[in-house]
């Protein structure tokens, strides 16, 4: 074939579709971007931002090449006139002068990006000129065809379909001036994956520590205890808070197991590293006990607690126990005062009171609510509520709770002598007057809740015993509000720093008071 004979040849191909998406700045003194389509049928769009412009030329060239066939075979490459490689005439010593074009293989739809994200073009082209150009990334190829004359490339055969979507506005045209038929995209024969050969693995190393523990060791029940504790000191890494009693008792399993290993393998290391996690059992038992305050009598505790003796914890909970059955009005304010009245005066029934003890509770209306317990016979004032409240240290306001006066032989609701009292009412007022609370104006519903879960907790904190939570129907006697107000009181106690890891749900309340009032703390028995 000649050189022009190819040319005519080549001329009478219908012409590869191309169009751009630019990005452009709007002018100077402006973050405004303009993205313009080279289809006619396009308007142009503005954006605030050169990010938010270039998403959007991103989703219309997506949307073109959404609405685009498959590429037409019977096309030359749209980019012949860009001074393309594949098209460049070869001056070498094995130049193809029987074909002008060095292009070859099925036509694809190729999309060339700037590389400062100014512009995106698409066009069509065979695939050769899209391994030639840079950055060019083929989206869609055109189906098979059978093969054409010789001497010329081998382009796909076209196809009509029905429906296909139209390209463009404007309909392409051969020289002749009728319509281009448009293909119908072919599925691609997708190859089945290479089967992945099965490997063999070895079972892993069972191990403690860094130490492997040998397959044949005997007795096979040393074997299952080695490998036991080897995943609970593993499990015992992962949880999110440190239990000193277990890891204790994990290292006294450890002594052992290791004595007995040391004695069938005759390893010395082994009794050596026995006895290390023999004295780490000591020490972290140790350290169990001074936090949780349980330590032998004659030592400090790592938590000084106001109130140091477990006797003074169960005087506590029964004062709790006794105001929740004996307060004569209903509401959690009511309950609270009640609570510190009673305090004040569980020993003989008498005591002092000053204002300010009545208005750091957070109550609404204390001069009300003290008119009504005094109105009902539970408290008796030698004056007026307002001389109470107007109080002060230097000249407090004796009161009496005639149910707590002892009858005559001495006895009273409650088994606890003077000095203890003193240090009940104390602790309470501690609780309630607690610095947080008061910057956080907390109301008195909280500050009851505050004073309940300080006695329903675990050595550690953790409310309930053993950390299982607090029973809702129980909490309901101690501190009577609704649900919905006591999801409100538990969160402000969590702003406090007074609660963490509060869960709340239909049955129980879950979590653990902070470090910060620990001292507060009265743990329930074990």
């Amino acid at each position: 074939m000649t050189q022009a004979a190819a040319g005519s040849e080549l001329d009478e191909r219908v012409p590869g579709r191309r169009w751009i998406v630019r990005l452009d700045p709007v002018g100077r003194g402006s973050a405004e971007v303009r993205v313009s389509c080279g289809r006619p049928a396009c308007a142009e769009r503005r954006l605030p931002s050169a990010a938010a412009g270039r998403t959007a030329a991103v989703a219309h060239l997506k949307a073109h090449l959404r609405a685009t066939p498959a590429p037409r075979a019977d096309t030359y490459c749209a980019c012949r006139a860009d001074g393309c490689r594949a098209h460049l005439p070869d001056t070498g010593r094995h130049a193809r002068t029987e074909q002008p074009w060095r292009c070859g293989g099925p036509i694809v739809l190729a999309v060339i990006t700037d590389r400062a994200g100014r512009w995106w073009q698409a066009l069509e082209c065979c695939s050769q000129c899209a391994a030639a150009t840079p950055g060019a990334r083929t989206t869609a190829t055109s189906p098979p065809s059978a093969p054409r004359t010789a001497g010329r490339p081998t382009p796909a055969a076209a196809g009509t379909g029905a429906g296909t979507p139209q390209f463009s506005d404007q309909q392409v045209t051969t020289r002749t001036g009728c319509p281009a038929p448009l293909p119908v995209p072919a599925p691609l024969p997708v190859p089945a994956p290479r089967p992945v050969p099965a490997r063999r693995r070895r079972p892993p190393e069972a191990r403690i520590g860094r130490r492997v523990i040998p397959r044949d060791l005997r007795p096979v029940s040393l074997r299952d205890e080695l490998t036991e504790l080897g995943d609970l000191f593993r499990a015992y890494q992962k949880r999110p808070e440190p239990d000193l009693a277990l890891l204790a008792d994990l290292q006294e399993r450890k002594a052992r197991a290791f004595l007995t290993w040391s004695d069938v393998s005759c390893d010395v290391t082994l009794r050596l590293e026995a006895q290390r996690a023999e004295q780490a059992a000591a020490v972290i038992r140790r350290q169990h006990q001074h936090r949780t305050g349980r330590v032998p009598e004659g030592e400090e505790s790592g938590v000084a607690r106001l109130l140091p003796v477990s006797a003074q914890w169960e005087y506590a909970r029964s004062v709790l126990a006794h105001v929740a059955g004996h307060t004569p009005l209903p509401g959690a304010e009511a309950r609270l005062l009640a609570l510190m009245l009673t305090l004040r005066t569980a020993h003989t029934g008498t005591g002092n009171l000053v204002g300010q003890d009545v208005n750091a509770l957070g109550l609404t209306d204390p001069e009300d609510l003290v008119e009504q317990l005094s109105g009902c016979g539970w408290l008796s004032l030698p004056g007026t509520v307002g001389d109470l409240l107007a109080s002060r240290p230097e000249n407090p306001t004796p009161i009496t709770v005639p149910s707590l006066v002892p009858d005559e032989d001495g006895t009273g609701p409650f088994t606890f002598g003077r000095k203890t009292r003193p240090k009940l009412s104390g602790w309470a007022q501690r609780v309630v007057s607690d610095k947080k609370l008061r910057k956080a104006k907390a109301p008195a519903g909280a500050r009851l809740l505050a004073v309940t879960l300080a006695t329903w907790t675990d050595d550690v904190g953790r409310l309930g015993r053993g950390g299982q939570g607090v029973t809702l129907n129980a909490l309901a006697t101690r501190v009577p509000v609704g649900s919905g107000e006591l999801r409100d009181l538990i969160d402000r106690l969590t702003a406090a720093d007074w609660l963490t890891d509060a869960a709340l749900t239909d049955t129980h309340l879950t979590g653990r008071l902070t470090e910060r009032v620990l001292p507060l703390t009265c743990p329930l028995p074990d």
